[in-house]
């Protein structure tokens, strides 16, 4: 991950949109060896989004050379009369990467690849019905677990896809048709009869406390994966809700009334210079979810750069939360 949030950090810096990344049909090969071995990694696809998050919010990668093999590419790159470096690391045994793709070598005949595009799941996700927020995503009970897995990440705002037996223990308990509450990557599940809602799991902010996160004056800053807040004054922080909700005005607490009472407690609010009266983001600046897009772009329900809109390049999305409530 460490990686990715570098190739982000230049990508940005230069402008770019979309990263090429050279993975070829040996990397699948190789991924297919480590997950028998029991690794949960994930599947390579020739486009996604940037898994650092929140610095690779609005930039995709690109894999054009899934479909090659690397003799070939080595092939074509003597015929152009073009050198290419081998990194080390890739022969060190200590490395799984290393020792699956040795495996492969050993094998009596290129193992056969295939390369699809996954389901996208859309019919099974749907934007939240609240009136107010993006925060939160209702699915259906019947969602497969990559779909699963991309919705936890998105509503917990954080960069690891769960995988792996806790996610199959969710997925399994959806599939059951009984009533449960899970948390799994920051996020908290509650299914209730038909009825699935993933948020954000408002009580750890609690177990792991987190100063208050100060706003420069104009400047969009991205709070717990999920907001880009921005406000014109200076003095303001961010802080969630929870513990706070008493202290809110009429006005704030009448918004977050219409939320289920799961959601309210994850909702950014400002506070000023340390005072005790806090009011929601969007009353003091203008906040924006990130989730929703977030999702969509996971899920490949936008499949080219001209469909990612304002989210390129750190720019706010197009829908703005508490849009009534902006002064």
């Amino acid at each position: 991950m460490a990686r990715h949030r570098l190739i982000a950090d230049a990508a940005r810096e230069a402008g770019a949109r979309v990263i090429l990344l050279a993975h070829t049909a040996g990397d699948i090969a190789e991924a297919e060896v480590m997950r028998a071995e029991g690794s949960t990694l994930g599947r390579l696809r020739d486009w996604s989004p940037s898994p650092a998050w929140p610095e690779g919010r609005g930039l995709m990668l690109l894999r054009p050379m899934l479909g090659a093999r690397r003799g070939e590419v080595r092939d074509w790159l003597a015929g152009q009369g073009a050198a290419w470096i081998d990194d080390p690391g890739n022969e060190d045994v200590r490395f799984a990467r290393s020792r699956a793709r040795q495996a492969l070598t050993r094998l009596p005949e290129p193992a056969p690849l295939t390369l699809s595009r996954k389901d996208d799941g859309s019919a099974a996700v749907r934007s939240s019905p609240l009136l107010v927020g993006e925060g939160s995503i209702s699915i259906d009970r019947f969602v497969d677990t990559q779909t699963l897995s991309a919705v936890l990440v998105c509503a917990g705002g954080g960069d690891q896809l769960p995988r792996g037996d806790r996610l199959s223990a969710i997925h399994a308990c959806l599939q059951s048709g009984g009533d449960f509450t899970a948390t799994l990557s920051g996020a908290r599940l509650e299914a209730r009869g038909d009825h699935v809602l993933v948020t954000r799991e408002s009580g750890e902010f609690a177990r792991r406390h987190r100063a208050p996160l100060p706003l420069v004056p104009g400047v969009e800053t991205v709070w717990d994966g999920r907001w880009a807040i921005t406000a014109d004054l200076a003095g303001w922080s961010i802080v969630p809700a929870a513990g706070r909700l008493a202290a809110l005005s009429d006005a704030d607490r009448v918004v977050l009334k219409a939320l289920p009472p799961a959601v309210r407690g994850a909702m950014p609010v400002l506070i000023r210079n340390d005072a005790t009266a806090p009011v929601l983001a969007g009353t003091a600046g203008k906040a924006v979810s990130l989730v929703g897009e977030r999702l969509a772009l996971a899920l490949d329900r936008m499949t080219h750069e001209r469909d990612l809109g304002g989210l390129l390049h750190g720019a706010s999305p197009r829908n703005h939360l508490f849009s009534g409530l902006h002064h």
